[in-house]
């Protein structure tokens, strides 16, 4: 997954940003059972899968503000379909539509829509020729069950996250993937990619025009990958020629060492290595396990 010269990604997240972060991160915790593994009051990192997470931050503090477009989907990778749907519909949560399994196809899911308007894909991915080499990597991954004080039931598991992202220029956003990443096609939709960056975090730029949303120019949405060598990335960004948002590195209350740079689209990547301090103990022990760590 990566090269000698491309530091190490153990796990890809993504800030989400909100006017009430206790009632987002009481629906990411007791209804969808993800694990708070780091709780700073104003963000609170919740894992998803293996090495995928999501960051609930109040937009007071945050690098975006609640009412920016929410250009961006979290997709949940997982083989119970079926059962989520009825899951969460069970609990009231806002279906974008129904779900309707269709057979043969490279893909089935659902959108589920989260108390402040984000997108969440449940998806399976199918045995099919266009999935050919995402198989195997679903296949050795070990799913993660519910955590904690929630409602989800056990049986209902989460292999792998993919965050769908909305571009204008697909074919040019495609080159900038591939090269920041070092990696090749995953999985190639037509107007949709999938690449992979961490044992268990999928990027997947989509065609604007026929995604679930459209191409915006603000996006309330910062992606951002946790690595051991924050610095490393940081060398690795500016030798690729990428625009910074914070031309070093950045000490965030003493608990992470960050640096911020922008796609080409205007996204925002973040990239963050965790220090070894309280309240970072529960991340800490899990990134050390993590694969590309």
């Amino acid at each position: 997954m990566t090269t000698a010269d491309v530091p190490g990604i153990q796990a890809t997240n993504a800030f989400y940003y909100y006017v009430d972060v206790e009632a987002a991160h009481d629906f990411y915790g007791r209804v969808l059972g993800f694990e708070t593994v780091v709780d700073y009051g104003f963000a609170k990192i919740m894992r998803v899968a293996t090495a995928s997470y999501v960051t609930l931050v109040d937009e007071a503090e945050g690098m975006h503000s609640a009412d920016e477009p929410k250009s961006v989907t979290l997709a949940i990778v997982t083989e119970q379909v079926e059962g989520w749907y009825d899951y969460l519909v069970g609990q009231g949560v806002e279906m974008r539509g129904e779900y309707n399994y269709r057979e043969g196809q490279p893909h089935d899911g659902f959108v589920a829509v989260d108390p402040e308007g984000y997108y969440l894909e449940v998806e399976r991915f199918n045995p099919h020729e266009e999935n050919t080499r995402l198989m195997p990597v679903l296949d050795g991954i070990e799913p993660l069950g519910p955590v904690g004080e929630t409602s989800r039931p056990t049986e209902l598991l989460v292999q792998a996250t993919v965050l769908w992202l909305y571009y204008e220029d697909v074919p040019g956003i495609e080159d900038f993937w591939k090269e920041l990443l070092d990696v090749d096609l995953t999985v190639d939709q037509g107007w949709a990619k999938v690449y992979q960056a961490s044992a268990t975090g999928f990027i997947g730029p989509v065609d604007g025009s026929r995604g679930l949303h459209s191409a915006t120019e603000e996006k309330a949405v910062t992606v951002s990958f946790f690595t051991e060598d924050v610095a490393a990335w940081l060398d690795r960004a500016q030798a690729l020629g990428l625009e910074l948002r914070t031309p070093d590195l950045t000490d965030e209350s003493g608990r992470v060492s960050v640096f911020v740079a922008y796609d080409p689209e205007g996204y925002f990547l973040e990239w963050d290595t965790f220090l070894d301090v309280e309240g970072n103990e529960r991340l800490l022990e899990l990134m050390r396990g993590a694969p590309g760590g």
